[in-house]
């Protein structure tokens, strides 16, 4: 079975794992997580990061440092990972959905214009599978409406447009370093972000609402300030990440290469996701009878799924009376298919895969 992705490990990872554990403390606290911190700012040119222990924790932060809650909107697309969406409604606010465009699958700049309330304060801008979305132009409506720009960058670590960084356009940007991202530390996330005052609440938020010191060696009383979490990302996944970090610019060639692979082999029959700027955390294809083509790929050994089913019709979110319509995002959602995708996919690989595609179709 050739898996939908798989994490690619050196023995540096290994090693800068091994070496915290084998220390026997710090592991909650240890000097690798400001040090991802810093490699993170350094790499994505953003003054300020904050880690997560995942990107869910990272988003939901990202609404209650920003101050979000009962009786505001945030727009959001429907076409995406839930925790997109139920960031908002853990703070209490609504999320409103709006459709996404034929392209890039990204939010459609005029039907989040028509979703626009007195009550909007903010929008959630997702990058699907590393593919930049119209970031430029939603940033610009934002601004003029008034309206904090949230970057779901969690697909997309590495992504530019025009040379500068997904996930810093915005007023903020959330990175997932879940185990099939561009970069992983098992589970993880980040914040970044150019605002020092959003920068000092997430560091609360993240730590039980404690003002910043050594907990466990502190000598003094550290205070706590407000309501927190614990929300903290352990050494040891600090440590991996600094390691993968160090060679993202190979981890997305790689990917870069396989995508190419994938373009020369697939037969007609299907539509490949074209983005010139992706990094292709995934690589997802349009098909007719895609169900059919799923059962036939995995009964060849090949791994595939469906990267994105809505959000608006799954069952918590209809029981919540949510009965809206979105054309583009749901034709999508019915014929898109995410196929195998990691650095370490090999050209046999892809061959085989694409062969049975094209059996599929004969």
């Amino acid at each position: 079975m050739i898996p939908l992705f798989k994490m690619s490990v050196n023995q540096e990872d290994v090693t800068a794992v091994t070496e915290v554990m084998a220390r026997g403390i710090a592991w909650a606290d240890g000097q690798e997580v400001p040090q991802f911190e810093s490699a993170i700012c350094d790499y994505m040119k953003v003054k300020y990061c904050v880690v997560f222990n995942s990107g869910t924790s990272a988003l939901h932060a990202t609404m209650l440092a920003y101050g979000i809650g009962r009786g505001d909107e945030v727009i959001v697309p429907s076409f995406t990972f839930i925790a997109t969406a139920n960031c908002v409604k853990m703070v209490g606010a609504k999320p409103v959905f709006a459709d996404i465009e034929d392209k890039t699958y990204g939010l459609d700049g005029a039907d989040v214009y028509r979703k626009i309330s007195a009550r909007t304060k903010a929008i959630i801008a997702v990058h699907y599978a590393g593919c930049p979305c119209d970031i430029e132009n939603l940033a610009a409506f934002a601004e003029g409406e008034g309206l904090l720009l949230i970057e779901d960058a969690c697909e997309a670590m590495g992504a530019e447009v025009n040379g500068i960084k997904c996930g810093t356009i915005g007023d903020a940007g959330v990175l997932s370093f879940c185990q099939n991202k561009i970069i992983t530390t098992g589970e993880g996330g980040a914040v970044i972000t150019n605002n020092r005052e959003i920068y000092e609440q997430l560091k609360l938020i993240r730590s039980q609402g404690r003002q910043e010191g050594d907990y466990f060696g502190a000598t003094t009383k550290l205070d706590y300030i407000q309501l927190g979490y614990n929300w903290r990302m352990p050494s040891m996944n600090a440590a991996l990440g600094i390691s993968q970090l160090d060679r993202i610019v190979e981890l997305i060639k790689k990917r870069w290469l396989n995508a190419w692979s994938y373009d020369e082999f697939l037969p007609d029959d299907v539509s490949p996701m074209y983005c010139a700027a992706s990094v292709y955390q995934m690589y997802s294809i349009r098909c007719p009878n895609r169900d059919k083509l799923i059962e036939y790929l995995r009964a060849n050994g090949v791994s595939c799924g469906i990267w994105f089913h809505p959000i608006h019709i799954t069952k918590y979110y209809l029981d919540l009376g949510y009965d809206c319509r979105l054309p583009v995002t749901e034709k999508v959602s019915s014929e898109i298919l995410s196929l195998p995708m990691y650095p370490d996919l090999t050209t046999t690989e892809i061959e085989y895969i694409c062969e049975k595609v094209k059996e599929f179709y004969a």
